[in-house]
């Protein structure tokens, strides 16, 4: 039975989820009612992700020292108040400031969230627990962003970013009746925060998450055309397949957390690694037979969300006088993967090579992730996991 102390945070992941991956089916909605291009409106997720480059490390500055309760409970009014000003913004400039500023409070929330999560955990389940959070991520992808989405194309686009404001409201009430108001855990100064910035160990964990996830994201930003015309799936028929990837994750999520608490965080992430890069290699071979096309979705969409309880654990360990800062440089870096990979993915493509190219740069990425990791390993070792607590 899952602890209903770490719901709260599970339905806030829910929340963002559906509030960063949604926009991505309703840009041509966006389009038409502000009269803008669909590039335009593309720069709406550029928006995003740059407030929660932003936003992670400055808000957790000025929120460390504060009740982890009191924090999340300030971060998600103001997601959930910037996400309604997404709603109503009547113009395009107004609506990327909206997006720019419901971004802010995203990586704040988990990193805050991340910590928070193993200091409810048992001895030896921390990773569990923070793969449980991140749960509502993958909840996210399965069933609410298809949802809002039919829902956006149906009747208002504008309704997806009022779904996510009630989805906020439910977080608060969640937080104030279920979480525990646990204490700060010591005073620290914004120096010290940021020291743990000094440490390789640090870098080596960013730098894994930056490239060697960043794999992933080859695959993931081009997966409609992929299927649609190299598997041959109708294009009616890619909610479903969103579905399927929607499903890998919340499966791949749990599997991470449970083999990280039993093998090691730096263990765990050097196999999910490798499996991504044989995964993506599988794509660039095989994404013209629709079975194995429908397969690999299941299998690179589980691989994308594994990573994320185990790297998570690499970083509080590596910064242990700033857990909190560091897991909010972690969801930056996991934008910056998001930001290399589509980049770096379409490259091929603008040089007319086929759909499935993007997923062989992804295969360099994760290899280059690997090699990382087996540095990490060399230097550090694989510790069984401690009480992060």
């Amino acid at each position: 039975m899952i602890d209903k102390r770490v719901l709260p945070l599970a339905i806030g992941g829910l929340g963002i989820g559906t509030t960063e991956f949604t926009i991505m089916g309703l840009l041509p909605d966006i389009a038409k009612t502000l009269r803008i291009t669909i590039p335009e409106a593309g720069h709406l997720i550029s928006a995003y992700a740059l407030g929660v480059v932003i936003g992670a490390p400055l808000l957790i500055r000025y929120t460390v020292s504060k009740p982890p309760k009191q924090t999340l409970l300030a971060l998600m009014i103001l997601f959930t108040i910037f996400n309604a000003f997404s709603a109503i913004a009547p113009t395009y400039p107004t609506m990327m400031l909206a997006r720019f500023l419901s971004g802010l409070p995203h990586g704040a929330f988990f990193g805050v969230g991340t910590v928070v999560a193993s200091r409810l955990a048992g001895k030896g389940k921390e990773a569990l627990y923070i793969s449980l959070m991140f749960t509502g991520l993958t909840v996210a992808n399965l069933g609410m962003v298809p949802l809002v989405t039919f829902i956006g194309h149906a009747f208002h686009w504008r309704l997806y970013f009022g779904i996510v404001s009630v989805i906020g409201i439910l977080t608060i009430i969640s937080l104030i009746a279920w979480l525990p108001a646990l204490p700060v855990k010591e005073k620290t100064h914004d120096k010290s925060e940021l020291h743990f910035l000094t440490n390789p160990q640090t870098w080596y964990v960013l730098l894994i998450t930056a490239i060697g996830f960043g794999g992933l994201f080859t695959w993931f930003s081009y997966i409609t055309p992929l299927m649609t015309e190299v598997a041959g799936i109708p294009e009616r028929n890619m909610a479903y397949v969103m579905v399927l990837a929607g499903a890998g994750m919340v499966v791949g999520n749990l599997l991470g957390g449970y083999l990280s608490d039993k093998i090691g965080a730096a263990k765990t992430t050097a196999i999910l690694l490798t499996l991504m890069m044989l995964s993506l290699a599988g794509v660039f071979f095989f994404a013209h037979y629709m079975p194995a096309a429908l397969v690999l979705t299941f299998l690179c969409g589980g691989l994308s969300m594994s990573v994320s309880a185990p790297i998570n654990i690499m970083m509080m360990r590596s910064a242990p006088s700033a857990e909190m800062m560091g897991a909010a440089f972690m969801q930056a870096a996991f934008n910056v993967a998001n930001a290399a990979g589509a980049y770096l993915g379409g490259i091929p493509l603008d040089k007319g090579y086929a759909y499935t190219y993007p997923s062989l740069v992804g295969v360099g990425m994760a290899f280059i992730g690997i090699l990382i990791c087996i540095g990490y390993l060399i230097r550090y070792g694989n510790k069984t996991n401690a009480h992060l607590a």
